[in-house]
């Protein structure tokens, strides 16, 4: 009560132009509780990434979202994963997401169907694909894997199709005639096949690479990326309706992707960083390591963002070969070099 009539009496007490500008400011506090100002987080676009697989090579972008490289730009993102490389496809063309990241050759079969899409940014230029074996066993060329029996994921999984399709064209032999013996596993699996004897090695992705040297006291004997070269492996492709529309968002989208794999580069810890953060449950043994085959393997992390002609002709030979693709379209049809040039040029490494 006191309190109250106090303030009552000193708002009585004053002149008419200062009482007349206290009741404005509280007025304006009124409205502004009851209509909060937006915060910076509302203000920014929100878009929606699908990804193929929650996978340690997609690290360009997990590094993005971890250091608010797409918050700089003015963007929110949502990441969802699919649960396959196709699914993200038919994501986008729901409207359910407005990125989508996956095997490159996706965006070819989808817009082979009437789906039309643009590929405007490369997130691995090579494949993290290792065999390990245990001690004592050299691999130094296709023609050593002839007459082996390989622990593999599944088919069509990478850790058979990659080999097959580089057997073939480049090792020059195909590897059921040469006595290959690819045995198919469930994930987790292939590392105790060479283990207990089953296998005489196995093909697997880095973390599985990794957990087979550090768990299972196996080797890393061959790297398929230093094989297969540059290429388009995986990428971030949009609708053509949606890049027309939205050319400032993908713009910025890809500004972010140029400035994380120019920090991977240049902070020798980035990628060991984020990969703890993005992935909890991996031992740190595990991740210390990935993070360095990942970072010291040619090509798998871009050093920017920008789809080479070189890098598309690889991966349509690749898909080809693989049998996932119907049919090739051109590099100058299919990929906007533009956003990913002007990204490298403004915010990415050059060379």
């Amino acid at each position: 009560m006191t309190s109250k009539k106090t303030e009552t009496t000193s708002l009585s007490t004053l002149s008419a132009p200062t009482r007349r500008n206290l009741l404005l400011g509280t007025g304006a506090l009124g409205l502004a509780a009851a209509f909060p100002m937006p915060s910076i987080a509302q203000s920014r676009t929100k878009v929606i990434v699908s990804e193929a697989i929650h996978i340690a090579l997609y690290t360009p972008l997990y590094t993005a979202m971890r250091k608010d490289l797409f918050a700089k730009q003015g963007l929110d993102v949502e990441l969802s994963t699919a649960g396959g490389i196709a699914v993200p496809v038919s994501v986008l063309l729901a409207n359910r997401a407005q990125f989508a990241l996956t095997g490159t050759g996706m965006s070819v079969n989808s817009t082979l169907e009437g789906g039309k899409m643009r590929v405007i940014a490369k997130v691995a230029g090579g494949i993290s694909l290792f065999a390990i074996a245990k001690p004592g066993l050299k691999i130094n060329s296709l023609a050593d894997l002839k007459g082996k029996t390989i622990a593999t994921l599944r088919f069509p999984s990478n850790t058979i199709s990659t080999p097959t399709y580089l057997m073939r064209s480049i090792g020059g032999f195909d590897p059921k005639e040469a006595g290959v013996n690819f045995l198919e596993l469930p994930p987790g699996a292939q590392a105790a096949a060479v283990k207990d004897g089953r296998a005489d090695l196995a093909i697997a992705f880095d973390w599985d690479a990794s957990i087979g040297v550090t768990q299972f006291g196996l080797e890393v004997v061959y790297s398929f990326a230093d094989t297969l070269g540059p290429i388009a492996f995986s990428s971030i492709f949009v609708t053509e309706p949606y890049l027309k529309s939205n050319g400032e968002t993908v713009q910025k989208f890809t500004n972010a992707l140029a400035d994380a794999m120019k920090l991977l580069h240049t902070d020798p810890n980035a990628f060991e960083e984020v990969s703890r953060q993005e992935f909890p449950s991996v031992a740190p043994e595990v991740v210390k390591l990935g993070a360095k085959n990942f970072m010291t393997t040619k090509n798998v992390v871009p050093r920017n963002p920008i789809i080479t002609k070189e890098d598309w002709d690889a991966i349509m030979k690749h898909e080809s070969g693989a049998g996932t693709l119907k049919k090739t379209l051109p590099y100058e049809e299919m990929v906007d070099t533009t956003i990913a040039t002007k990204a490298t040029a403004d915010f990415g490494l050059k060379s």
